[in-house]
């Protein structure tokens, strides 16, 4: 736990758009080359399905995603995901807040942007016009095609949550289906509020599929349970689209486990903690903080 005290900030406009880009960051301890384009081809269409590649230089490689097809207003085109060149990593732009909140890699986050000085930057275009669960499976089946394609990769960024992992997280996980996003592009976020009891725990990463984050503002109650509770809702909202209204209740926690007879109130609310963005608040009953 950091023991850093940060200030609230919600002019901060920094924070990811929703339906932005998903984009990935490699990390590298020396250069990497392009992978040859038939390559390339080959891995993408294994974990991706029907994939042409419509651009490949020393810059960057473009594959059209030929069974993803985003549908706009005058016209439809496949989801196209773009793989640049291998460039220099400087590790600017992570500052403490962000680097407090990367639970996944505490051990070896200094040491991997101490080593990595180089990336290879990859992400999806036009994604957002696609249904979230779609865009989900594709942008995680994306994902395992980066991380077969570049073997020598040392770390994973991911800019739409703030989440660091070792590239052998990434490669050995055993997860299925939509909850790969959830691991991967979502963050459960953790606070203490200065000079209280009271805790924030929040998501970011949702906005990308354009579905409501996740905030918890509470108090005597053991943290990981409502991280755990985060992570099943996210995954929930995911796999149905999103079916909770507001003044709607979910099941709460009790033991650490999601208890149908405890059920906690959700409302939409903008978020307390930056990024400034709408969220679903879960007012844990006689857990709650704060006035809503």
């Amino acid at each position: 736990m950091s023991n850093k005290v940060f200030q609230q900030n919600l002019d901060d406009k920094k924070g990811p758009q929703p339906g932005g880009p998903y984009l990935i960051q490699m990390l590298f301890k020396e250069p990497v080359p392009m992978p040859d384009k038939e390559k390339m081809t080959a891995v993408m269409g294994k974990h991706i399905g029907a994939t042409e590649c419509f651009c490949y230089d020393k810059k960057m490689a473009g594959f059209a995603a030929l069974d993803h097809i985003a549908e706009f207003q005058d016209g439809k085109c496949p989801v196209q995901l773009m793989v640049m060149k291998c460039d220099k990593f400087k590790g600017k732009g992570f500052d403490a807040f962000l680097l407090s909140q990367m639970w996944d890699c505490q051990e070896d986050r200094e040491r991997i942007f101490r080593e990595c000085r180089y990336q290879v930057v990859a992400t999806d275009m036009l994604a957002a016009a696609l249904p979230a669960l779609e865009r989900a499976n594709l942008d995680a089946d994306f994902l395992e095609a980066l991380a077969e394609l570049y073997p020598s990769c040392e770390a994973f960024y991911f800019q739409n949550c703030g989440k660091l992992f070792l590239a052998e997280d990434v490669r050995s996980h055993q997860i299925e289906g939509q909850d790969r996003f959830i691991r991967f592009g979502v963050n459960v976020r953790f606070f203490n509020i200065e000079g209280t009891e009271d805790m924030l725990i929040d998501t970011v990463g949702m906005s990308t599929l354009f579905l409501p984050d996740l905030q918890y503002h509470f108090h005597d109650m053991d943290p990981n349970w409502v991280v755990n509770h985060a992570y099943n809702v996210a995954s929930y909202i995911l796999e149905h689209d999103n079916p909770i209204k507001d003044g709607e209740t979910i099941d709460g926690v009790a033991d650490g486990q999601m208890c149908r007879e405890i059920q906690w109130k959700c409302q939409y609310e903008d978020a307390l903690i930056q990024p400034l963005r709408g969220v679903l608040d879960i007012n844990m009953g006689k857990y709650a903080s704060g006035g809503r």
